[in-house]
């Protein structure tokens, strides 16, 4: 399963490459995260309480970027497990100068889901996946607005 857009950001590519390559700030940009151990660029822990009726407790999710090449390119693997269930999604970003902004064309490719999400439709994964998507670039918004 995968999904894929754009969004455009009015800060430089140097910029916005710096917070969108570093799994801290990845991680604080999930919803409903409360934030576990020592975060580092590379990797961040934390727990996540999901509004699905089919996934039930929290979550821990694991951030972790797995490739940058700066300016432009980087990739990170999710990991999430719950009680019975788990998921690893890949998510690709890419980034480009548009005038004096930046434009990020991104891809999210669900790569594995165990436990009882396997038993699942297809097509409640793929709506829950799409607002949980919709969900972190709200946050991912946010946390640059209260950036200088």
């Amino acid at each position: 399963m995968q999904f894929q857009g754009e969004r455009t950001f009015s800060l430089p590519v140097d910029a916005l490459f710096a917070r969108l390559a570093d799994a801290t700030f990845l991680a604080a940009c999930i919803p409903d995260a409360s934030p576990v151990g020592a975060p580092t660029p590379d990797s961040a822990h934390c727990a996540v309480r999901p509004n699905f009726s089919f996934v039930r407790g929290s979550l821990d999710v694991v951030v972790n970027v797995l490739s940058r090449q700066p300016p432009t390119d980087s990739k990170c693997l999710l990991t999430s497990k719950g009680i019975g269930s788990s998921a690893d999604v890949e998510a690709t970003l890419t980034l480009s100068p548009v005038d004096d902004k930046t434009k990020v064309a991104w891809t999210a490719t669900v790569v594995k889901l165990g436990g009882l999400l396997k038993a699942i439709p297809a097509g409640l994964i793929r709506g829950a996946a799409q607002k949980v998507i919709d969900d972190v670039w709200a946050g991912v918004d946010a946390k640059l607005a209260e950036s200088p």
